[in-house]
């Protein structure tokens, strides 16, 4: 028997799968890394922790498997997106923690470009909606704020990279390459020549010479493992994807049109819009789905929403209105609406359509008559709502009108929500039979690459539906709810003033 395996790194944990031939899981294992919080709105991580995290998943999920690891044919990597490191690639020195996706410290500098008048040239360049939550303005402060790092960074000593450059940098020893999907989220790189773009360089002040050498996704080996002597043999790394567009991929979702939402941490909604890119209108992110070595860029349009399943683990750790996340669709359902709670969990900002980093998480429309099974419904519902919007907005863009919508994440979990998506969307909402799409796309870049997998045909031909959600609320009590929600927004705007 052989196995692909995938190196999924994301923002609270690293796990690593192993898949067959079938796209079906054999052995995983996961370790969660500790979460810094430095200061309201700053976000880090231990770099160090992650490797040292990733290394383990392997050996462990191998050992758990019975696995060989020359069954191995290969390795693909997915990962949280945005979170920036900056290191020595000669000393493996590293200069500062991980800034991770949801940090808000970039966002003075925002402040300033938006002052000069360049956020739509920046939009029409990157495809990206001028934020702190994209890498360029963390570099911009770590350029800033570290002692030494400009000089260095300029010497062509530091690198910043993305996860993805830094898994990649220590699993092979190779040189310092991020893959396009990756490359596309840093509001450096040009959305249609896939470079870095000159103009955005300079307009951060980042240096080129301390960026990644941008690569195709996968189609060409990245190098193979060294994991410092503790893999007996070494397995090519042969894919590389961004979580969201990891997703995209396990989904099979390669025709235009075809689209699915993580519910996640946060959520994620994208749809294949084919090889042209199109900048939105209507506060939507342009960003590159995937790209074969040799061929052109499959693009896509991205709804973000930073808080969503960790609004759940906020009810259970901070509210401890619960024990367990699952005890929080119980009670949710046992009430049969919200009470007339909304919960806007603005905690970061609110991300597209609105990008306003000013505003803070609201509970509206409490009374007497609340119960703790009300907010912990109005929870679940907040994720609910918050895709509706990035929906609306991507119908809004001229995007095609899906005819189902594919979920997966932890969230999924709750039967409860998904029903309640489906009636806020009118269209059906399904859920795969492999439920872990982010890795498995991940795994299926790497197996193209060394030809595991024959073709994108074979792989949409895994796909099987587990479950579906089928809408049954009426239009009129959608546009009730969508109407207060919308209220509830609103109520969030302006709260946090600029220091």
């Amino acid at each position: 028997m052989h196995y692909i395996g995938a190196l999924d790194q994301g923002t609270t944990s690293t796990r690593f799968i192993l898949f067959d031939k079938k796209g079906l899981q054999l052995a995983s294992h996961q370790l969660e890394h500790k979460q810094i919080f430095v200061k309201p709105g700053w976000v880090e991580h231990d770099p160090n922790e992650i490797w040292e995290n990733s290394v383990e998943t392997i050996v462990k999920t191998l050992e758990k498997g019975g696995v060989d690891p020359r069954d191995m044919v290969g390795i693909g990597i997915t990962n949280q997106r945005e979170t920036i490191i900056a290191w020595e690639p000669q000393s493996g020195k590293i200069r500062y923690n991980a800034i991770v996706w949801q940090d808000l410290r970039g966002e003075g500098e925002i402040e300033r470009l938006k002052e000069l008048g360049v956020v739509d040239e920046i939009q029409k360049r990157s495809g990206l909606v001028a934020s702190p939550y994209f890498s360029a303005s963390k570099i911009g402060w770590l350029l800033n704020n570290v002692a030494g790092l400009r000089e260095d960074a300029e010497a062509g000593k530091v690198v910043f990279g993305t996860i993805d450059a830094f898994l990649l940098w220590k699993l092979t020893g190779g040189e310092v390459v991020t893959d396009v999907t990756n490359a596309s989220r840093y509001m450096l790189m040009n959305i249609e020549s896939l470079e870095w773009d000159d103009w955005l360089l300079k307009l951060f002040k980042v240096p080129k010479q301390s960026l990644p050498k941008i690569v195709p996704s996968f189609g060409e080996v990245f190098g193979h493992t060294t994991v410092d002597g503790r893999l007996p043999c070494s397995v090519p790394v042969a894919g590389v994807l961004g979580d969201q567009q990891a997703a995209l991929f396990g989904q099979a979702c390669f025709s235009v049109g075809e689209g699915k939402n993580t519910f996640g941490t946060g959520c994620f909604l994208l749809v294949n819009i084919g090889q042209k890119p199109r900048i939105s209108s209507n506060g939507l992110l342009t960003t590159v789905a995937y790209q074969e070595a040799g061929k052109k860029a499959h693009y896509a349009l991205e709804g973000s929403v930073a808080v969503a399943g960790s609004l759940v683990q906020w009810v259970r750790d901070n509210l401890k209105l619960v024990k367990s996340a699952p005890e929080v669709t119980a009670l949710a359902e046992s009430v049969e609406d919200c009470g007339g709670v909304y919960i806007v969990p603005a905690f970061s900002g609110l991300f597209a359509p609105y990008w306003r980093s000013d505003a803070r998480g609201v509970i509206v429309g409490l009374t007497g008559y609340a119960t703790a099974a009300h907010l912990c419904r109005a929870a679940l519902e907040a994720t609910a709502f918050q895709v509706k919007d990035l929906y609306e907005a991507m119908v809004s863009d001229g995007a095609s009108k899906m005819e189902l919508l594919k979920a997966d994440g932890g969230l999924t979990n709750s039967h409860l929500l998904m029903e309640f998506q489906a009636d806020l969307l009118g269209i059906p909402v399904v859920v795969p039979r492999v439920v872990e799409t982010t890795a498995l796309g991940a795994a299926y870049a790497a197996g193209l690459t060394t030809n595991f997998y024959s073709s994108f045909e074979e792989i949409a031909s895994q796909w099987q539906e587990a479950l579906r959600w089928e809408p049954k609320m009426g239009e009129d009590e959608v546009k009730v709810k969508m109407g207060y929600w919308k209220r509830a927004v609103e109520r969030t705007f302006g709260w946090s003033e600029q220091e």
